[in-house]
């Protein structure tokens, strides 16, 4: 089983937080399992809506847990 990290995108813009997310995504070592988002829910929806619709190659699956303000990603291994 893989590790898990976060990223945390609160105070950024929509555009920003895609950016983190995408570099963040590119960078991560096959051990992580998970990435942990934390997206926040009570200053606006734009951050949270970006994450919950965003598709990526190493996304596997998306948890939406009890904490709204955050996004669990099931992680691939290694890009082919």
């Amino acid at each position: 089983m893989g590790s898990t990290i976060s990223i945390d995108l609160h105070g950024m813009t929509v555009s920003e937080a895609k950016s983190e997310l995408l570099k963040c995504l590119k960078s991560c070592p096959p051990s992580v399992s998970e990435l942990e988002v934390i997206h926040g829910c009570h200053r606006g929806q734009e951050i949270l809506k970006m994450v919950r619709n965003f598709s990526h190659p190493r996304v596997q699956r998306k948890i939406l847990g009890l904490n709204n303000g955050a996004t669990i990603f099931v992680l691939k291994g290694t890009l082919k």
